[in-house]
């Protein structure tokens, strides 16, 4: 998997979102090819090197050469729908835009497809979301992570008079996004930059284990002194472990419980795996104050863990949860049914380095065989080790 990460500890806005997608290798050639797909006319993109706190980065601005511009929902969806797009970013595009419409609704008291865009230019926000959804594709991304995004502090001007910092229509989109802010006196975090996260963030973690291949830095419009006032994006692979079966690490999630009904594990095991843990099992432990207790340990992929999460805190008495991301080593597997005396049972088969292989009988199919035949399980698994032999 080709992973990005952003590193919003500076905010995030559309222009720093194109920024930075042209600042980690996106020809400015191929974005305004992949532009030109919109029924869209009237401006230009303009990029530029700048520094920010001495960082060197890539400003994007998109220069109006018409006043005049849509600024409702109905407007903004025959445009899109308009486009050669593919339907994949045609989609998302959709959908980041009617996370706005929503946002700004609700704000104003409105009905999404009554409001308008009040403080942003639809051409603006037209060419900073596709051109940032374009950039990805042509980068190859498959997955997108971002960090807590920091939201900046004191007030902004809009059409209604001064508001505070994050912008109502920014505090809504952001509902459910992990947030802070570091006390800059300025707005960091804007509606449009927050739709996009919003859209192609999987998860808001810890940068995640990859190899880093290329970096990029989306300049925002204020040089701050001090604070490097930039979106980076990291753009790297899972990182593999070396040698034979190397994959990608997965992750752990450990959680100690001491006062919880038993009877609930099970259901809660099967929760788990239906949303994806590779692997639950449970440890006995003695706890604080000589408390026997139950270690409940988690294997998934990475992006499977906030649904994880959320399940460990709604069905358990858990109120915390360790994770970790660890290397793992794995066999090659491959399954292999064959034809027996109690009917077509599976083989699970994994290969050594050094070519030894290793069978064993389907726990399930054996089960399922033994039922069927009225025969004990045992005398099932005995004839699979034979055959298996």
């Amino acid at each position: 998997m080709k992973t990005a990460y952003l590193d919003c500890s500076t905010g995030i806005s559309g222009d720093m979102c194109l920024g930075a997608i042209i600042d980690a290798g996106v020809p400015i050639k191929a974005l305004s090819a992949g532009l030109r797909r919109l029924p869209v006319k009237g401006y230009r993109l303009e990029t530029r090197k700048v520094k920010r706190a001495s960082l060197a980065a890539t400003k994007v601005d998109v220069i109006l050469q018409r006043s005049s511009q849509p600024k409702k929902w109905k407007d903004i969806e025959t445009i899109i729908r308009g486009s050669s797009l593919s339907d994949k970013i045609r989609e998302r595009g959709l959908r980041i835009f009617q996370r706005l419409f929503e946002a700004e609704g609700k704000v104003h008291g409105e009905a999404y497809h009554e409001a308008h865009l009040h403080e942003l230019g639809a051409v603006d926000c037209i060419v900073d979301i596709f051109g940032t959804l374009i950039g990805l594709e042509v980068l190859g991304i498959d997955r997108v992570y971002s960090s807590a995004v920091n939201l900046g502090s004191g007030v902004v001007m809009t059409e209604h008079g001064r508001l505070p910092v994050p912008a109502p229509a920014t505090a809504e989109i952001l509902k459910g996004v992990p947030v802070y802010s570091s006390g800059i006196p300025f707005e960091l975090a804007t509606p449009t930059g927050s739709a996009i996260l919003r859209e192609v963030a999987e998860d808001f973690t810890n940068m995640p284990l990859m190899k880093i291949k290329q970096t990029g830095y989306g300049a925002g419009k204020k040089d701050i002194t001090g604070v490097s006032n930039t979106l980076r994006i990291i753009v790297g692979e899972q990182a593999l472990q070396e040698g034979p079966g190397a994959v990608p690490g997965v992750t752990v999630l450990e959680t100690a419980i001491d006062d919880m009904n038993p009877q609930l594990y099970e259901y809660v095991m099967e929760r788990l795996f239906d949303a994806g843990a590779l692997d639950v099992y449970l440890s006995q432990v003695i706890m604080k104050k000589g408390r026997p207790g139950i270690v409940m340990t988690i294997l998934c992929n990475e992006d499977r863990r906030t649904d994880i999460e959320r399940i460990i805190f709604t069905e358990t008495t858990s109120i915390g949860v360790r994770y970790y991301v660890a290397s793992r080593t794995v066999l090659e597997r491959s399954s292999k049914e064959v034809g027996t005396k109690f009917g077509k049972i599976r083989f699970k088969v994994s290969q050594m380095p050094d070519g030894t292989v290793k069978r064993s009988p389907e726990y399930e199919d054996c089960k399922k065989a033994a039922k069927e035949y009225d025969v004990p399980l045992i005398r099932v698994m005995r004839e699979m080790n034979r055959i298996k032999k």
